[in-house]
């Protein structure tokens, strides 16, 4: 079995900064791409970041300049930084990874269950 459980969501004023996290865990034998997709009241699912196993990286425009995403391969962890939030940004952050088990031989993706982040103005 394999989980991605979220954390670092919560409440913050226009202009302030929240940091997600998502570790991956079970029985792994590697992740490709890792991301970030966020899920607003009435709206589509849309991509926020995502970043491969070797480091390459690509944002949503609307997040460009103000979200960084990294991970660390050694904890199979990602990381979102949020910085200049503003109250559009407020949805429910959902993590993606791309990854395959050792008990298969295709990658395939998972998801966590979300993490509420709220902006107020």
């Amino acid at each position: 079995q394999v989980q991605l459980v979220e954390s670092g969501g919560g409440l913050v004023q226009a202009g302030g900064s929240l940091r997600l996290s998502c570790a991956a865990s079970g029985s792994i034998a590697g992740i490709n791409v890792m991301g970030w997709y966020r899920q607003a009241p009435g709206k589509q699912r849309e991509l926020v970041a995502i970043i491969r196993s070797g480091g390459s990286t690509e944002y949503a425009d609307s997040v460009k300049g103000r979200f960084t995403i990294s991970r660390d391969n050694a904890k199979n962890t990602v990381y979102l930084q949020m910085s200049s939030l503003k109250p559009e940004d407020t949805a429910v952050y959902y993590c993606n990874a791309n990854l395959r088990q050792y008990s298969f031989t295709r990658y395939r993706d998972y998801w966590g269950q979300g993490t509420q982040v709220t902006v107020s103005s």
